[in-house]
């Protein structure tokens, strides 16, 4: 294996991206790598030359040939027909070097994009994942918003009976004038309606027009009970109307 493909092996086992520097760097070292096959290969194809010639000087007979006009240029053609050769010779193989360079590096590249259209499409799965969780929370907190909303108004109501039952029982209108549970105050004349009945109107005030919870004292309202109310701060009076009350903020 070559340096530069452990150079890219380390890269991917490290789950690096390939930068432009990097490419840089391996088009540099590709280059250095030319200029030592190039010269290695012309060492070598020096050596063969040099034997290959050293042995047709031992099988030839020494001859003394006169170094005329004709002979010199004989020589010299045969010569560059030779280097010629070996030149040709060098380039084929450089050539087929650098296709094979240029297959490795396309490899690479290749594999590049691969890790990177991985990587893209971890990105945008992570980005799902996270709004997903997100929705979920989100989702839970109102869910469990929406299960204590109901728990706290089952308590109320229990609440709400169990204080009207122990009202009917301990605080009677006089002469036993009970009469049912009226839901609008205003259906109301002279017919008294329980205490119970008024807390409940005051309660419902304060909880729908928290911004207004008075409610106007009628004849419907016995006094011995705003009496017993007031006095024992379960209700205020208004500070500017004496015949406006409302409940007592304990839940602030």
């Amino acid at each position: 294996m070559s340096v530069v493909q452990q150079d890219l092996d380390l890269d991917s086992s490290e789950g690096v991206e390939v930068s432009v520097d990097t490419e840089e760097e391996l088009m540099k070292e590709c280059e250095e790598m030319w200029d030592d096959m190039e010269k290695l290969s012309l060492l070598i194809m020096q050596v063969k030359c040099l034997t290959a010639e050293l042995g047709q000087w031992h099988k030839k007979t020494l001859e003394i040939t006169p170094l005329t006009e004709d002979v010199l240029i004989t020589l010299g053609k045969e010569e560059f027909q030779k280097l010629r050769q070996d030149l040709e010779m060098v380039l084929t193989t450089l050539q087929s070097k650098n296709e094979k360079l240029k297959e490795d590096l396309e490899r690479e590249q290749q594999w590049l994009n691969e890790q990177e259209q991985i990587m893209e499409s971890l990105n945008l799965l992570h980005g799902e994942l996270k709004n997903q969780v997100g929705t979920c929370s989100e989702s839970r907190i109102l869910n469990e918003l929406k299960t204590k909303i109901i728990s706290i108004k089952k308590f109320k109501e229990k609440i709400l009976i169990t204080l009207g039952k122990f009202l009917e029982d301990h605080f009677p209108l006089p002469h036993g004038n009970i009469k049912k549970k009226r839901k609008n105050i205003q259906e109301s004349t002279a017919q008294l309606i329980t205490l119970n009945e008024i807390l409940e109107i005051l309660i419902n005030r304060m909880f729908d027009v928290p911004h207004d919870p008075y409610v106007k004292i009628n004849d419907c309202f016995w006094p011995p009970y705003i009496e017993l109310i007031l006095r024992n701060g379960i209700a205020l009076r208004h500070p500017e109307d004496p015949t406006q009350i409302r409940l007592e903020a304990f839940h602030q």
